[in-house]
């Protein structure tokens, strides 16, 4: 253990570690249920989705501790697997066999870029401000997808009539009436959410999710008629596994040449969304606590393949999202709850290995945890999302350069139910307010190469 680990080195032990990644465990553990939960409507079957959620975990998970020996975790990316089903899916319209081949794409090119030294060139061209913006974003999404789970928000179209034919018109936003019981057991969630959050009970957002189910079940609101045994989820398995290699896979997905643009445009929100996400937690946790050193972060910068610790990670991240959709699951990411393990004195893989073997135990919980609605979970969706949009804050909001680029990109994100287009306008953005200040030749051409690419996209969809 101590030759695999070097546990003295790191200035910990092996009952430190379980505890730690126990701790990790529980924290990150609601992905196991709202993962299938977001992912299951887009036609893909909720046990297939469960256990390819477990898989892709347990193997990143693994290849995380044991090859980079570092006491992260991995899983199916919150807001990545909303952006999967509601802007990629739904919004533009692909299969989700299409989407999960994209999703596989992105981690073919995470893997290049950590291999060589395309990703010092993506790091060092997208202003930290756009980084921030992207994260808080993507909370403010998260907050927003488990608002409209439960039906928080209502919206009243202006053409009732073309709203029935199942048309396209305006509409407008509001509170729903607080008089259903499916709205009743979320504001009991959230409020447990955030006292649990707020008082640091262990495994929190776990425990939120189990007593909200509970509460629903006098309610009418939490059924076992909709559970899935173990026994079907295994046999729900083959739908998802390898669906990417199948008919409705690449071939369909490259068989529309006119989608092409789309195609690379929406590969390219997953990969940035993907590898900013994993960035972001790596030096946010490692740097405070010593896990990577700054000496570790300059090999990266510098070095090329695995030359640093933090190479080897990212490479752990990326192999992690191609294995997740050869089994059916979108964007295999690394968690920032791993920071509760790390808070509660993990610093090597041992803690990720700990966390995997919960993983697997999981899998005989089908039958419950497939029973739980989505008004359960919805409650913690919020307060993930609150947490995630923290990185909002590193935004220097006085300055109006940052400000423009920073706002247009996180509330886009949720106005327009869509990642990639708050990408998009936020990288427009910074650009055109980059250019009125008459600071053009400080933007950095990968920059605006991306900002044309978006904005071919716009016209793109507008003509065709």
């Amino acid at each position: 253990m101590e030759h695999l680990f070097h546990l003295k080195e790191n200035g910990t032990s092996v009952s430190t570690e379980i505890a730690a990644g126990l701790t990790t465990f529980f924290a990150m553990s609601y992905i196991i249920v709202v993962n299938p939960q977001i992912l299951s409507q887009t036609g893909m079957p909720w046990g297939g989705v469960f256990l390819a959620t477990i898989i892709a975990a347990v193997i990143g998970t693994l290849v995380m501790g044991l090859f980079a020996n570092v006491p992260y975790a991995q899983a199916a990316g919150m807001g990545l697997n909303a952006f999967f089903t509601y802007t990629v899916c739904f919004g533009l319209g692909f299969p989700w066999q299409q989407t999960l081949c994209m999703v596989f794409l992105c981690g073919l090119i995470n893997i290049i870029i950590t291999v060589t030294k395309i990703r010092k060139m993506i790091i060092t061209a997208i202003p930290p401000v756009l980084q921030h913006a992207i994260g808080g974003g993507i909370g403010l999404f998260v907050a927003y997808v488990g608002m409209l789970n439960v039906g928080l928000i209502t919206f009243t179209p202006k053409d009732t009539k073309a709203a029935g034919k199942g048309l396209p018109t305006e509409a407008v936003p509001g509170l729903a009436v607080l008089d259903k019981p499916v709205l009743w057991v979320f504001l009991i969630g959230l409020l447990l959410a955030i006292v649990f959050t707020l008082l640091n009970v262990k495994a929190g957002l776990l425990l939120t999710i189990v007593i909200t189910a509970l509460v629903g079940i006098p309610l009418g609101v939490t059924t076992m008629s909709n559970s899935v045994s173990i026994g079907q989820t295994f046999s729900q398995l083959p739908t998802t596994f390898g669906a990417i290699f199948s008919a409705k896979g690449f071939p369909a997905l490259f068989s529309d040449v006119s989608r092409l643009p789309i195609v690379l445009v929406t590969i390219f929100a997953f990969s940035m969304s993907d590898t900013f996400d994993t960035i972001g937690t790596f030096i946010g946790t490692g740097r405070r606590t010593g896990i990577f050193s700054k000496k570790d972060e300059e090999d990266m910068a510098n070095g090329s393949g695995f030359s640093s610790k933090m190479d080897r990670a990212l490479f752990a991240d990326s192999i992690a999202t191609s294995i997740g959709a050869i089994f059916g699951t979108s964007n295999t990411t690394t968690y920032v709850e791993s920071a509760a393990g790390i808070g509660a004195g993990g610093r090597t893989g041992l803690t990720s290995v700990v966390v995997s073997i919960c993983f697997i135990l999981s899998i005989f919980f089908a039958p419950i945890i497939s029973a739980v609605p989505a008004a359960a979970t919805a409650g913690v969706l919020v307060v993930v999302g609150c947490m995630m949009a923290a990185s909002l804050k590193e935004v220097n909001w006085n300055e109006i350069t940052e400000a423009i680029p920073a706002f247009f990109a996180a509330v886009f994100m949720a106005f327009s139910y869509s990642i990639s287009y708050g990408i998009a306008t936020g990288f427009i953005a910074y650009c055109l307010v980059m250019a009125c200040k008459k600071k053009a030749n400080k933007v950095h051409p990968i920059v605006w190469v991306v900002a044309v690419l978006f904005a071919i996209d716009f016209a793109l969809q507008a003509v065709l």
